[in-house]
């Protein structure tokens, strides 16, 4: 059975989408949803009058917990959470919970650890203040340790954590090693979470990975070989990206991310079913996130997906929308019927024609290397 939530979140439907998404993700069933205009009032995150309604409806319905679709200090959380006399989760720890309950590979769990441990450590004064203050004596599970005590556990589960985190960064350089000695070229797909990254990659590899419309469905980097006419391909498929995901996220998961710096494209897939305003943010979001990382512009190739759903001309129309009129890279494709995916691996290949292909003897090399592994 499900635990219950109220959700409170922006008055805009593509906010509201997205929150209900990530709450559906994380494996809440929504009693009630609160829109808001504002949720960075000082005190509560929330006007105090809105505060005084959320009692009477926490009443009455009795959820297990609330959702709160923004960032929130450690002392609005306290107030709301004593206030209300309910768990509070923000924005932060929404998406934590999300990664928890799709990591699966060793290296995942490892990153979704560190990223909690990052949230944790960015709090831990303020919440040992709150709970010396007595009215929550176990205020978000800190009991009685001192600062100092508890500020240095979190370091050095951290250090531990980012060591085994090294170690599989020093493996992942290995293969990037070993594909580049014997001439491999490498594509990587990126792109706004439930865009159809997975389900472009099943397309091009004839893989079965999980599909879903669910966030975050990948969150562990898995490679294929393909080949396209003379080339042979390394494809991999990452995580996703998502508005107003931390820096200390992006941080934590930096080992699979960093396979997007040195593939020679990047595809970044984009779901262009999305009304614009939607799928501006989510454009943006994808393309700043890129930048955060490093990833060079002129190694990006651009797919709006989903072309089964909306007409050429609208596609193009956003196309345009979105800068992309003058630039060549970019087409419009379905993932799910295959319409247009021709087109892209055209694309990609004249892309890559120019490089140089592997002579004989690297051709037997690549007999003894194990290529479809799963980090």
């Amino acid at each position: 059975m499900r635990d219950s939530a109220i959700l409170i979140t922006y008055d805009k439907e593509d906010i509201v989408k997205e929150a209900v998404a990530l709450c559906d993700a994380a494996g809440y069933e929504l009693k009630k949803t609160i829109r808001q205009k504002f949720l960075n009032k000082s005190k509560f995150g929330l006007g105090e009058g809105k505060v005084e309604e959320l009692k009477e409806i926490v009443s009455s319905l009795k959820p297990d917990v609330i959702i709160y679709d923004e960032i929130l200090r450690p002392s609005q959380n306290y107030n709301l959470a004593s206030t209300l006399k309910t768990n509070i989760l923000d924005r932060e720890m929404l998406i934590l919970e999300i990664f928890e309950r799709r990591a699966k590979s060793s290296e995942s769990m490892l990153q979704v650890k560190l990223a909690q441990l990052r949230y944790e450590m960015s709090r831990a004064k303020e919440r040992v203040r709150l709970a010396k203050m007595g009215e929550q004596p176990g205020f978000m599970g800190i009991g009685k340790f001192e600062v100092d005590v508890y500020h240095n556990d979190i370091k050095n589960r951290m250090n531990s954590t980012k060591a085994k985190l090294a170690k599989a960064s020093r493996q992942r350089e290995l293969h990037r090693q070993a594909r580049k000695r014997i001439g491999f070229k490498t594509i990587s797909l990126a792109g706004y979470t439930s865009a159809g990254k997975t389900t472009l990659f099943n397309t091009l590899t004839g893989e079965q990975k999980e599909e879903s419309p669910n966030l975050f469905t990948t969150l562990s980097t898995t490679t294929r070989k393909i080949i396209l006419q003379n080339l042979e391909i390394l494809i991999s498929d990452t995580v996703g990206f998502i508005s107003k995901l931390p820096a200390y996220m992006i941080e934590a998961f930096k080992s699979t991310l960093e396979e997007l710096v040195y593939t020679d494209i990047v595809i970044v897939v984009i779901d262009a079913s999305d009304p614009f305003p939607e799928l501006r943010k989510k454009f943006k979001s994808c393309v700043s996130t890129l930048d955060e990382i490093g990833v060079n512009h002129d190694r990006i190739v651009f797919a709006l997906n989903k072309s089964d759903l909306v007409s050429e001309e609208e596609i193009i129309e956003k196309a345009n929308l979105l800068g992309l009129k003058d630039n060549k890279k970019w087409l419009s494709l379905s993932a799910t019927t295959g319409q247009n995916v021709s087109a892209l691996e055209d694309l990609v290949y004249h892309i890559l024609e120019d490089q140089p292909i592997a002579n004989e003897k690297k051709q037997v090399e690549r007999q003894k290397i194990e290529i479809n592994y799963e980090d």
